[in-house]
Formats: structure tokens, C-alpha cells, sequence
């Protein structure tokens, strides 16, 4: 979220500036799917902090449920709807709006889903870098610290890499050191 933050105001920044009309890709459709709650509450709040400036808390909560349709998720919409118009609802604002379909459709053990997918990750055809990128994107909400991240990259390195990781006389300390050198190593021999 912080980051979606900086993001925006830097773009908030550049229309002020007279840098022109920016366009802004609207959220995808909300079906209810576990594994794309987080894209699309980050795609919502990008886009409204962007473009819905200036709009009132109930007309941005019904802003994003014009995005909630099919499945399950249209019946949840339905049931927010129905609390809000008859004043029983707990959500008066976008965030709350969020954190009910966090805990509504988000992921009930996400950090045993990002270990065992850490643990099947491995570079195969990809570039050291590429690995990298998507080891770190993994890495994040395991649960892992240093040591543990360490093992786990080098687990998933290809051989080729690793042995001659393993050979180089001083060997790195931090996963950001490990990381570096495998994607300098791998530049060397492609």
C-alpha cells in the first residue's frame, strides 16, 4: 500500500506540473478468486488515488463494488448492499470496504502457500536475474529469514551455477550478497 502511495502522489505530482492527462487502467473485474484479491484492492487503489480525488467515501465504496460481479463475490456485494442501505453496515469507508474482502476472500494461510511454493521454486530456463526477481516476489510473507532464504536460493539455483558458487573462495553472507553473485556469475557465462 505504501508504495501504491508513493506511486500516486508522484503522478499527482506530474499533472500538477502540466505533464498532460495520464491514463489509468480501471481494476479488472472481482469474481471472488483467493489469489486476486490483493492485485485487484492494489489496482483500486491505485486508480482512485489517481483519478477519484476529491469523491466522498460512499461514492468510492460504490465505485469498487461496480467491480465485485459473478459468483460469490456479486452475492457478497449484494449483502454489503443491503447493510449499507439499511444502515447496519461496519463499512463507511473504501479501507474498511478492503479490509472486509480481505478477511471475506483473502488467502486463509498465505504464509504456508508461499513456503511450499518457495521450496518448488527453481531457475530452470530462467536467467539468474529472472530467478532472482521471482525468488524475491515469493520470498515475501514466508516467513524465512536470512539463513533460511540463503538455503532456499541456493536450493533452487541451477547446478551449474551453484558449484561454482561454491568454489569461489570467500562466500557470501546475505541472501542480497548470494543473489548478487549468482546473477553476476550467470551474466559471465551466458
Amino acid at each position: 500500500m505504501y508504495y501504491l502511495a508513493q506511486q500516486a502522489t508522484a503522478i499527482q505530482r506530474l499533472l500538477q506540473n502540466g505533464a498532460g492527462r495520464i491514463e489509468v487502467a480501471k481494476p479488472p473485474i472481482f469474481e471472488g478468486e483467493r489469489e486476486k484479491v490483493v492485485g485487484f484492492i492494489n489496482a483500486c487503489c491505485l486508480y482512485a488515488s489517481i483519478k477519484l480525488g476529491g469523491w466522498i467515501e460512499g461514492e468510492k465504496i460504490s465505485w469498487v463494488l461496480l467491480y465485485v460481479q459473478e459468483g460469490m463475490a456479486e452475492v457478497w456485494k449484494e449483502n454489503i448492499l443491503e447493510e449499507i442501505m439499511q444502515g447496519m453496515s461496519v463499512v463507511t469507508t473504501v479501507e474498511e470496504l478492503f479490509t472486509k474482502m480481505r478477511s471475506e476472500f483473502g488467502e486463509f494461510d498465505k504464509q504456508s502457500r508461499k513456503v511450499d511454493e518457495l521450496r518448488m521454486l527453481e531457475q530452470e530456463s530462467r536467467t539468474c536475474n529472472e530467478y532472482v526477481q521471482l525468488f524475491k516476489k515469493t520470498a515475501r510473507g514466508s516467513g524465512y529469514e536470512e539463513r533460511s532464504l540463503v538455503e532456499e536460493f541456493k536450493r533452487g539455483l541451477n547446478g551449474n551455477i551453484r558449484r561454482r558458487l561454491a568454489e569461489v573462495e570467500s562466500l557470501p553472507s546475505t541472501i542480497t550478497e548470494w543473489q548478487e553473485r549468482a546473477v553476476k556469475l550467470d551474466c559471465n557465462i551466458r
